[in-house]
């Protein structure tokens, strides 16, 4: 299955946004994968603001933050796989949502065999 956190990450935008909030985001920049403006990160992380007035193009697909803003007068393409984005919340007052730090995708581990046990379900009346 694909994971939830992208479908999460989007709610939660719209949400902020129907709102009236300025949503954030918080991103693990300890891969080189991550594509964020280095000089504003502080211990391996960084906070983003991805309001439609901060950003331009913003794609929240199921793999990866794309956008393009301006950081410190000098544009920039963001990049940012979904698994390291940590949290999304409203910079007015802190409402959102935090992931865990789980940022490497290990597929769960497949069965030894055939189950045959047959589901215990019971008629509630």
């Amino acid at each position: 299955m694909t994971s939830t956190r992208p479908y999460l990450i989007r709610a939660m935008l719209e949400w902020i946004l129907d709102n009236g909030m300025t949503p954030h985001l918080l991103i693990d920049t300890q891969d080189e994968s991550v594509q964020v403006p280095r000089q504003y990160e502080q211990d391996g992380k960084i906070v983003l603001n991805i309001s439609p007035a901060a950003t331009q193009d913003l794609t929240i697909d199921n793999e990866v933050v794309t956008f393009n803003a301006r950081f410190g007068g000098e544009p920039m393409s963001v990049y940012i796989p979904v698994n390291f984005v940590l949290a999304i919340y409203t910079r007015e007052n802190g409402q959102g949502m935090m992931f865990g730090e789980d940022n490497e995708v290990t597929p769960p581990p497949e069965p030894d065999g055939p189950t045959t046990k047959r589901p215990h379900l019971k008629v509630v009346k």
